[in-house]
């Protein structure tokens, strides 16, 4: 359902659970946020070039559908009986892919959105042909270890040419610009002098490996999205049709609309829960965004804090368990463990973020003086959870499946079948007693009811096909940095460049990480950023002793992050469109609430006990709660309040007190405690100073 539909029936059922509390509460600002939520796809348009593609009507509208609901179809047929082998897994996977960019996305962004160019109905036809070639050989591929046939290479080069363009359409032009990098340092890499060079490589044998073999195109990070990415993908479509997003907006109104800062806080919540189904920063922010950004402006917040709230709240939900992103799934194979593990590593620094993001929010609100929303004018708590925390379940069975060890794949599968279950169970239970208590023919309803749940599903599947068209060519086009990097050694040779650079130095070394994770991220989406770090940048942090895991998610960390630096920051600049406030200002005040963001994996790495790797749950314990005082450190000083308006140098030695309780060890955790205790009696000693002044004046 649309935010403007879900407004329209907020509005009109006000005699239902809890509507009558929310009209109250809306009425002010609905014709606002009505007019807001017409704009929504434009926004998303303008800053998700995913967002932005052709409009059918006709044939094509159901050719298009069609597709979209075979492809999510192919994808359960093969979790439920079993996957194919690899290559033509992932070869299927690839065909639709480019089928559908190709109908769907036009050669330039602006282009004609209403009808299809007949260039690219000839380029779908090769998608599937390219991909077809290569289930209807796969015998012979995987038999034959002889060289490259003239056939294999045309087909080869022309795979290459239709992933790149296809991920230009549907990406962007950064991504495709590494890749193609890349493709030509395995070519002229005998041109290059130094350290960097190698002896290269002809094209015929370039064109080979990338695409008869499992170390290219059809690599591990195809059949990442070939396999569970797309689940997921479809598990999140499937519960966003049941109405979940609602609830968890309910749910965080009833939770924390009532306390200082309420609004805020409800989209730090919001956002939270729902990007844990969403996956992506630009969805998650216009998603909840539509909802919570105007309710904060109503209450008193600036546009560009209000937009900062929501990029910083929605972009943490690509590190917050238990479903994350894309790039979660592709680190677990590229760490060789169950994806559990890396849930629970990510577990602590998620929570931390989102609490750091709330401390900024509660000091901003306590600065300024803002209330929370009247508590009469709120839904309840228990009633909420009564009327929809069914929609829950599905993600508790996800969580318990994968704690029992099943794989990602069927975890999904059964996930999606939990959600398709209780939905028809609750819409059918709904309309029988309502049938019965209206005394209307319960068996008309219950058919209608029905055709409505069947339509629902095969417009979440349809929605599941159209939401993995980015992920997967960002991962086919990586394939060709992957293969790179495997079939020429590149990898070491820029870790050993990284640590050249830094003389050594761990702090330097991941400084420049960071760094470059930032500005590939600003360019790059999460998964094809973490991939092309994962094999360059991840090796030279290993150096220094730090675990795998530490390392993986250092860089996943500050790719993900990028969403909100600018100059590139796109869920801030989608957040300031809903705001209606200035793009790079809604940026900076993102990167200031999301600041303890840029602290947490320096921690991670300087003592992994904050993943749960290597320690007591007793050294786990000090070690998150020293970080909690320097997360609320970093919030007062970055705020510039605590029991009233920080001076300068209060502010500084704050400052302070947050980057020593980053290094583990007990004397830097106590010279953090000891600061901020510092500040804590000049502020109890200046604020009785003012309060008696200020009573000897009177």
């Amino acid at each position: 359902m649309s935010h403007k539909n879900r407004l329209d029936m907020i509005i009109k059922k006000g005699s239902e659970n809890f509507s009558l509390e929310k009209e109250q509460m809306l009425n002010s600002d609905t014709v606002e946020r009505a007019q807001q939520a017409v704009d929504v796809s434009e926004i998303v348009a303008k800053y998700d070039k995913e967002a932005s593609y052709r409009s059918f009507k006709g044939l094509f509208e159901y050719v298009i559908k069609t597709l979209c609901i075979l492809f999510s179809l192919f994808h359960l047929y093969t979790a439920a009986v079993g996957q194919y082998p690899p290559q033509i897994q992932r070869a299927v996977h690839l065909g639709f892919v480019l089928v559908l960019i190709y109908l769907l996305y036009p050669a330039r962004a602006d282009g004609d959105k209403d009808s299809l160019a007949w260039y690219d109905l000839l380029l779908s036809i090769a998608g599937a042909a390219v991909s077809g070639y290569i289930v209807y050989n796969y015998d012979t591929i995987v038999l034959d270890a002889g060289p490259a046939t003239t056939t294999d290479f045309c087909f080869g080069l022309a795979s290459i040419l239709l992933v790149l363009e296809a991920t230009r359409r549907i990406v962007g032009l950064p991504i495709t610009l590494v890749a193609v990098c890349f493709l030509l340092y395995a070519l002229f890499g005998n041109y290059i002098p130094g350290m960097m060079g190698h002896p290269g490589f002809s094209l015929k044998r370039i064109v080979s490996y990338m695409y008869l073999t499992t170390e290219g195109l059809f690599g591990m990070p195809l059949g990442v999205s070939a396999s569970f990415v797309f689940l997921f993908i479809l598990f999140g479509a499937f519960l966003h049709s049941t109405g979940l997003g609602k609830f968890f907006i309910d749910l965080s109104l009833a939770a924390a609309g009532r306390f200082v800062g309420g609004p805020a806080k409800v989209a730090v919540l919001a956002s939270g829960f729902f990007g844990t189904i969403s996956g992506s920063s630009v969805a998650n922010t216009v998603s909840t965004g539509t909802f919570t950004i105007p309710l904060m402006k109503s209450v008193g917040y600036r546009g560009a804090f209000a937009g900062a709230v929501e990029a910083a709240s929605s972009t943490g939900g690509q590190i917050m368990p238990p479903i994350m992103g894309a790039a979660a799934f592709i680190m677990a194979q590229f760490l060789g463990v169950g994806y559990i593990e890396i849930a629970k590593a990510a577990l602590i620094p998620a929570v931390l973020y989102y609490l750091a993001v709330g401390f900024m929010v509660h000091m901003e609100a306590k600065r300024l003086g803002l209330k929370g929303i009247p508590k009469e004018r709120l839904p309840k708590v228990w009633p909420v959870l009564r009327q929809g925390g069914y929609l829950l379940i599905p993600v508790f069975v996800l969580i318990y499946l994968l704690i029992q060890g099943y794989t990602p794949l069927r975890s999904a599968y059964y996930c999606i079948l939990t959600t398709v279950t209780i939905s028809l169970l609750a819409q059918n239970i709904t309309v029988f007693f309502g049938s019965q208590a209206s005394n209307l023919p319960v068996t008309d309803e219950l058919i209608s009811c029905n055709k409505n749940a069947f339509s629902d599903i095969l417009l979440a599947l349809e929605k599941g096909g159209r939401l993995a068209l980015g992920v997967a060519a960002a991962c086919a086009c990586t394939g060709f940095v992957v293969g790179t990097v495997t079939l020429t050694g590149v990898g070491l040779k820029l870790a050993n460049a990284i640590l050249a650079l830094s003389s050594n130095s761990f702090a330097l070394t991941l400084f420049f990480t960071m760094l470059s994770s930032i500005i590939l991220g600003m360019g790059l989406p999460t998964t094809a950023k973490y991939i092309v770090l994962a094999t360059i940048a991840a090796p030279a942090i290993e150096t220094f002793g730090v675990p795998k895991m530490a390392a993986h998610l250092f860089i996943m960390y500050f790719g993900i992050l990028a969403d909100l630096t600018p100059p590139v920051a796109l869920a801030a600049y989608a957040a300031a469109g809903i705001a209606k406030s200035e793009p790079n200002a809604t940026g900076f005040m993102a990167v200031k609430l999301a600041a303890a963001g840029f602290f947490i994996p320096y921690i991670f790495c300087y003592d992994p006990g904050l993943l749960m790797i290597g320690a007591s749950n007793l050294q786990i314990a000090v070690i998150v709660a020293t970080a909690v005082i320097g997360i609320a450190a970093l919030s007062f000083a970055s705020v510039g309040f605590w029991k009233r308006k920080l001076m300068l140098i209060e502010r500084l030695i704050l400052l302070g007190a947050a980057i020593v309780l980053i290094v583990p060890g007990i004397m830097t955790d106590l010279a953090g405690i000891t600061l901020m205790a510092i500040v804590y009696i000049l502020q109890k000693i200046f604020r009785r100073d003012s309060e008696d002044s200020e009573g000897a004046s009177a």
